[in-house]
């Protein structure tokens, strides 16, 4: 069985709940990801902020010079733990709803799966 921990990124860019709206697009844009984890102190997850949710901005200009990134992460994100499936991660994706899941150990962002992760994967066979 192919898990999650086998493929996931682990070097995840990530931002808090109070960075910067404008600081958070910048780091996605900077480094050409279109979705980032939201991460507490302690390394959980809060949410995923994804270039979707930022859209809102072009009628809020003034919330782009003052809002932090918890005003429009998605919360309650699904997340899968390292030993989970790979197959499962790929249904998931495959419904269209996300482009990205967080990956934890003992509640622990410790990676992200994203469809480009899979598809690396799969050219590999």
């Amino acid at each position: 069985m192919l898990t999650a921990e086998e493929i996931m990124t682990r070097n995840v860019i990530t931002v808090k709940e109070d960075t910067p709206i404008r600081e958070a697009m910048k780091t996605m844009l900077k480094e050409k990801v279109s979705g980032l984890p939201v991460v507490y102190d302690d390394m959980s997850v809060a949410g995923v902020l994804s270039e979707k949710d930022v859209l809102n901005l072009l009628y809020d200009k003034e919330g782009l010079k003052t809002q932090k990134v918890r005003y429009f992460m998605t919360e309650h994100t699904i997340s899968f733990d390292i030993d989970d499936n790979l197959i499962d991660i790929c249904d998931f994706l495959a419904k269209g709803l996300v482009r990205r899941v967080p990956i934890t150990s003992n509640g622990k962002l410790v990676g992200i799966v994203s469809v480009a992760d899979i598809m690396k994967y799969t050219l590999s066979l």
